[in-house]
């Protein structure tokens, strides 16, 4: 397994969290944990996931629980560079479009 860290930042428009390593079954409480004591208010969490390289059923439910918290709340979750494997993921459980929808933009790249 890789090394895992999550930075998380306030900025003006949203808080981001910078995540790197796998997401899999061990990484996620971690980065559920950063989650969960942010207070949102009525910015987006923005997740930047261009350093993760795998992600499993694991970090799949995470992103899920947190848009449907984001949602409730009445924020928003952004989801941006995605590389090829959790990319795919999405994909294939048809829950790609869910935060593409979210991000108003492409979540490659």
């Amino acid at each position: 397994m890789s090394d895992f860290t999550v930075l998380t930042q306030q900025h003006p428009d949203c808080t981001l969290i910078t995540v790197r390593g796998e997401m899999d079954l061990q990484s996620c409480p971690q980065l559920a944990r950063a989650a969960a004591i942010i207070p949102l208010g009525d910015k987006p969490l923005c997740l930047d996931l261009s350093g993760v390289s795998f992600m499993d059923s694991s970090g799949l439910n995470l992103l899920v629980m947190l848009r449907r918290r984001l949602h409730a709340e009445g924020g928003r979750l952004a989801v941006t560079g995605l590389q090829s494997q959790p990319a795919r993921l999405l994909q294939i459980t048809e829950t790609y479009d869910l935060f593409a929808a979210d991000s108003g933009q492409a979540l490659t790249g």
